[in-house]
């Protein structure tokens, strides 16, 4: 008896677009350290995305909304702290500035991240297109 055996190269199996993105505000996150770690991030997630070049800005995109989060919250952590309060100052005045803060941080953040994790979506579907393309070449 005689065994056959046949390789096929199947695609890459596609995960949910919720999961790529959670996974590149993950990489986001980690690498925050790093200038411009929303493109590394929205990349990850759209290379993961295995789609379109808009479907990388998608996921991009999300993975920086995902990723505003807690970039935000460090950044009130760290403004709470270094905040100097006058003695005279009515509670609901710091409770106004400090509502007046954290909108501001919030929109300088979504913007850099969600724009960056955009730019860096649409990249990584281009690499994951250009992979898929060098690997039929190779094929042929």
């Amino acid at each position: 008896m005689i065994l056959v055996s046949t390789v096929t190269k199947q695609q890459p199996q596609r995960k949910s677009t919720l999961v790529n993105a959670l996974i590149g505000a993950v990489v986001t996150v980690v690498v925050s350290f790093v200038p411009f770690s929303p493109i590394i991030g929205g990349g990850v997630a759209g290379y993961l995305q295995h789609g379109s070049r808009e479907e990388g800005v998608k996921v991009g995109a999300i993975s920086g909304v995902i990723a505003t989060i807690p970039v935000v919250l460090a950044a009130l952590l760290i403004a709470s702290v270094f905040t100097i309060v006058p003695s005279g100052t009515g509670g609901l005045g710091l409770a106004v500035g400090g509502l007046v803060l954290a909108l501001i941080v919030f929109l300088v953040a979504g913007l850099y991240t969600v724009g960056l994790g955009a730019v860096g979506g649409y990249l990584g579907a281009y690499l994951a297109e250009e992979r898929v393309e060098d690997e039929n070449h190779m094929d042929a």
